[in-house]
């Protein structure tokens, strides 16, 4: 894993990529900071912080576009599939040299606040708890970003995807409010994501005893679910959509409040994306 973080680190500053991303980044959020924080001298450093994770979602796609999709542009993929590394410490690896980029574009940022604390007085905590909640918001789109690259071999293609899908992350609660509500919605609703569960463990395994099994098990335990208390099933598919709704849970932060169910809900969300990335790479590794 450590071979993979430093080759991939390295990588970001032999190329382009990681100079644009630090680049770009900073040059707005920059701006954004002089016309906002110093000439309308407004000291509500947390505010204009949670307002960068917009720019955040719009260069997240130029950090992490190359990550798999280059490796098999080059065919350099099987050097990586016959290495004695295992497919989590790549997977693990790529991902760090990410979150590190990011990491330093973010600590650079600190000099905003230190900058405005010679004029004014800051809220401290206020302003550790939006830098933590934006950093765990930022390796969650991260996270994404990987799994995406790992499904093509277009740079531009995965920049694309990935920016679609956080703009879904980002209006989810929104597309949510037009979700039907009823209990047999819900079950249907259920349903759909059985089959799909299905379906992808049929994907991965090829076999098909191991994906009829989730789906019986499954379609049991909805239908007693229904019969024993039908509002289970009220609102389901925007309670579902809501779990995948990055920034709801941001709210917090910029109050200073840090809440553990959210800190365990990013980082949680992180792993399973790079769990179903490790998936992806091991099964081109066998195929």
């Amino acid at each position: 894993m450590l071979a993979v973080f430093k080759k991939e680190l390295l990588t970001y500053f032999t190329t382009s990529v990681g100079y644009i991303f630090m680049g770009v980044f900073l040059l707005i959020s920059g701006i954004l900071f002089t016309m906002g924080n110093i000439f309308g001298m407004d000291s509500d450093y947390a505010t204009f912080l949670g307002g960068l994770i917009m720019i955040f979602l719009l260069v997240v796609p130029l950090l992490t576009m190359k990550i798999y999709s280059e490796e098999k542009r080059q065919k350099t993929d099987q050097l990586l599939m016959t290495a004695p590394q295992s497919t989590a410490g790549i997977v693990a690896g790529k991902f760090l040299a990410a979150v590190a980029l990011f990491f330093m574009t973010l600590l650079i940022t600190g000099l905003y606040p230190l900058f405005l604390s010679f004029h004014t007085r800051m809220d401290t905590a206020q302003i550790m708890g939006t830098y933590i909640g934006f950093f765990l918001l930022g390796i969650s789109f991260i996270s994404i970003g990987v799994y995406i690259s790992s499904l093509t071999d277009s740079q531009a293609g995965a920049a694309i995807l990935t920016f679609c899908v956080l703009i879904i992350t980002w209006i989810v609660d929104f597309i949510g409010g037009f979700m039907p509500v009823s209990p047999l919605a819900g079950v249907i609703f259920a349903l759909i994501i059985t089959a799909m569960t299905a379906g992808w463990m049929y994907n991965a395994t090829k076999n098909i005893p191991a994906a009829a099994i989730p789906v019986i098990i499954g379609v049991i335990i909805i239908a007693a679910l229904y019969f024993i208390n039908q509002d289970l099933f009220i609102n389901l598919i925007a309670k579902t959509l809501s779990w995948f709704s990055l920034t709801k849970r941001f709210t917090d932060f910029p109050m200073g409040i840090l809440k553990l169910n959210a800190v365990i809900y990013y980082l949680s969300f992180s792993g399973f994306f790079l769990f179903l990335t490790s998936q992806r790479i091991e099964k081109q590794r066998w195929s």
